[in-house]
């Protein structure tokens, strides 16, 4: 009997000294406890969960080196290996997750419109559903703070800056002509529809230095990667129809959408203020087709349009009117691939090339240019680890342009060939989920002007509370002068800005608030001698200017239900000496004060989303020869109220309208002065205003899907 009760005993203590009791605390940066993680050794069940002290303890029979794992939601995941018996007493400081959904967003100048994005402004459905933006995504923009109503031009105006100022690129890749040409006094629109984009950034200033070639702003649209399935979209419109397809395979899918304008019809029972000879006729067509790779997605992309038109518009100076005719042409091809390597490193990569060209007739001017464009890029990122990250690249701009003029006895031609060569790199700091760092550098080469021009940029973001953050943000920019100018004089800089951020933003349950207050300097801006550039004009890049302002925005998806709307307010304060100016002045594109308030509601027993818009800008500068102040006075204030109205016949088929400025409000772009003074002395004007007061929109839009449940709700 005893050797039996010594046996056991025996047992016990080697059972005993078998097993080790693994314990500590766990702790958050801030040195309090953290009650709830998840503690264990890997490979096993053996583990625990810190109590209300942050202390927990276990035992366990392994032995050796072992991974000991901490875990807790909201904070980055812990392993410590070591052997076994030194897992005692430990003190264990977790870091917050800096990728978490509360973590703090990099947001100086920049709007968001991606469904994936952690801060979404705007929504890819908006860019099509906002009533004055009539299915073009630069309208739907221009309903955000720090862009100018112009509404003769139609492109974007962005804090002070002209619409050339304005870049955008395709899945990272720039297009050169992105806007349709016009004529004076109407409106142009981007070339790309709505249908194949699912993300847009719009970054209004120190945006990264992995874009350049861009004074003021770069607009971002990336293709669809993944449709969800096939499905033909058809629209029969007051202008025109469209038609648009998706095939999906297994590893790939191809979209197409092709339409087709003409404005004669419409023209007929809505006259303008313009005596047509030929009403605006156009045909667009688009394609996407995608690959996925098993590390990777590769993407073709191309574009086409052609349009032409010949109209007389009213002119002060000229009795019967001033002849204006214009065919164009223009073709885009995007082809980019985006896949993971070894070790965390991912490619980025992609080429695009552009051939525009253009027949103008202006009087008995004939003018006639084309230009080839490339521009090819390669873009290196490494992820080290969730709080840094860096990326570099280098890209190359090609463009070849050429114009020939002729007008009864004159016959010139003029040109030029530019090479731009870029690098960039940038890293992402992430100190913790309150404070971020991205800081860049950027060098770009101009063949033209044999100058190397040398970019920093920086932003700071800190999460002030749950749901607020400040962000500031720094970076100067360059831009080569446009091709209005470089066609006709090579010997100049390029030109450069300076920007300079304060960003506060509130995000919280449906309801976004920003308010952002900036700076830029200007400097080697362009200047003339003469009324226009000509080959006869004298150039220099002595001017200079600045613009500085607040952007305010406000947006609540959640307080009412079906209503979705949103506010933007922006005040503008800036002057330029640049072009022909005589003095430094504030430019008559510039507005100093713009609003925008933009609403939409589904009523579900109408099966309609009913939608308004109103927009309004103080009067902009003009020069009126019968005083001696130049850009003295100002216009009349802008003001636009748009209606649109989507029904479901059924699921899907809807029947849409629409009407811009449906209040009817007699707005004035400006005024054109004649050339010579009257008998007493004094300039006679006109006004120059819209071509029509109100545009009037009718469409019938029918989607077959796989799911019999799509619609084109989200491309009106």
């Amino acid at each position: 009997m005893n050797k039996l009760i010594t046996l056991i005993v025996l047992c016990l203590i080697n059972i005993s000294y078998a097993q080790t009791t693994i314990s500590g605390k766990i702790l958050d940066n801030k040195n309090q406890p953290i009650e709830g993680a998840n503690v264990y050794l890997d490979g096993t069940y053996d583990g625990a969960t810190s109590n209300v002290d942050g202390e927990f303890s276990f035992t366990t029979e392994e032995t050796g080196t072992q991974a000991l794992v901490v875990s807790f939601l909201s904070y980055e995941t812990k392993t410590i290996v070591d052997d076994v018996s030194k897992f005692k007493n430990l003190n264990i400081t977790l870091r917050e997750d800096v990728e978490s959904l509360d973590a703090v967003v990099l947001s100086a100048g920049t709007f968001e419109a991606n469904d994936n994005s952690k801060v979404s402004v705007l929504k890819p459905l908006d860019v099509v559903t906002t009533a004055s933006a009539l299915g073009d995504f630069v309208g739907a923009l221009q309903t955000l703070p720090g862009t100018s109503n112009v509404a003769e031009d139609g492109r974007l105006f962005v804090r002070g800056g002209n619409a050339d100022e304005t870049q955008i690129f395709i899945d990272g890749i720039r297009v050169f002509t992105p806007y349709s040409p016009t004529a004076n006094n109407m409106p142009t629109r981007g070339r790309y529809s709505p249908f194949l984009f699912d993300g847009i950034t719009f970054s209004t200033g120190g945006y990264s230095s992995e874009f350049g070639q861009a004074l003021s702003s770069v607009l971002l649209l990336n293709t669809i990667d993944e449709p969800v399935q096939e499905k033909t979209d058809i629209g029969l419109m007051t202008v025109g129809a469209a038609l648009g397809n998706t095939q999906k395979w297994e590893r790939s899918s191809l979209s197409f959408n092709v339409n087709y304008i003409n404005l004669a019809p419409y023209l007929a029972v809505f006259k303008d203020r313009n005596d047509w000879q030929t009403p605006y006729q156009g045909a667009q067509g688009e394609t996407v087709y995608r690959y996925r790779l098993n590390n990777g997605m590769l993407k073709f992309y191309a574009a086409f349009d052609t349009s032409k038109f010949q109209l007389t518009q009213e002119d002060i100076n000229l009795e019967e009117g001033l002849d204006f005719k214009l065919n164009n042409n223009n073709f885009y091809l995007n082809t980019s691939y985006k896949g993971i390597l070894e070790n965390n490193w991912t490619l980025s990569t992609g080429l695009s090339y552009t051939y525009a060209k253009n027949d103008l007739g202006v009087m008995t001017s004939d003018i006639e240019n084309s230009e080839n464009s490339a521009h090819v890029k390669l873009k290196l990122k490494k992820r080290f680890n969730s709080r840094f990250k860096l990326s570099f690249g280098a890209e190359q701009f090609i463009t070849d342009f050429n114009e020939d003029f002729k007008e009864e006895t004159i016959d010139v031609t003029y040109g030029y060939d530019n090479s731009i060569t870029a690098g960039f790199a940038e890293a992402d700091l992430i100190f913790s989920k309150d404070l971020a760092l991205k800081v860049g550098l950027r060098a770009d080469y101009s063949s033209i002007f044999g100058d190397l021009d040398v970019s920093p940029r920086a932003a700071l973001a800190y999460k002030t509370s749950k749901n607020g953050q400040m962000s500031l943000a720094y970076g100067s920019f360059y831009q080569n002068p446009n091709s209005s100018i470089l066609k006709f004089n090579q010997d100049l800089k390029a030109e450069k800005t300076s920007h300079y951020i304060l960003n506060y933003q509130y995000v919280n349950d449906g309801k976004i608030f920003r308010a952002e207050a900036y700076r830029k300097d200007y400097d080697n801006l362009v200047k003339f001698d003469t009324e226009m550039t000509s080959f006869d004009s004298n150039y220099n890049s002595n001017g200079d200017g600045y613009a500085q302002g607040l952007d305010v925005f406000w947006r609540d998806n959640t307080s009412i239900k079906n209503l979705d709307y949103w506010v933007s307010y922006s005040y503008l304060d800036t002057e330029r000496n640049y072009r022909n100016f005589e003095t430094t002045a504030q430019p008559g594109f510039a507005a100093n004060h713009n609003l925008s308030v933009v609403g939409k509601y589904w009523i579900d027993s109408w099966k309609s989303q009913v939608g308004l818009s109103y927009s309004f800008s103080s009067g902009r500068p003009y020069t009126n020869p019968n005083t001696n102040a130049f850009l003295g006075e100002r216009t009349k204030s802008f003001n636009s109220l748009s209606f649109n109205w989507a029904y479901l016949l059924d699921q899907q088929k809807i029947l849409y309208f629409s009407v811009n400025n449906v209040l009817g409000f007699n707005n004035v772009n400006g005024y054109q002065y004649a050339n010579t003074a009257d008998i007493n002395g004094q300039f006679n004007r006109r006004a120059i205003k819209p071509a029509q007061d109100q545009f009037f929109f009718v469409g019938f839009f029918w989607t077959l899907s796989e799911d019999g449940s799509d619609n084109q709700l989200d491309n009106l």
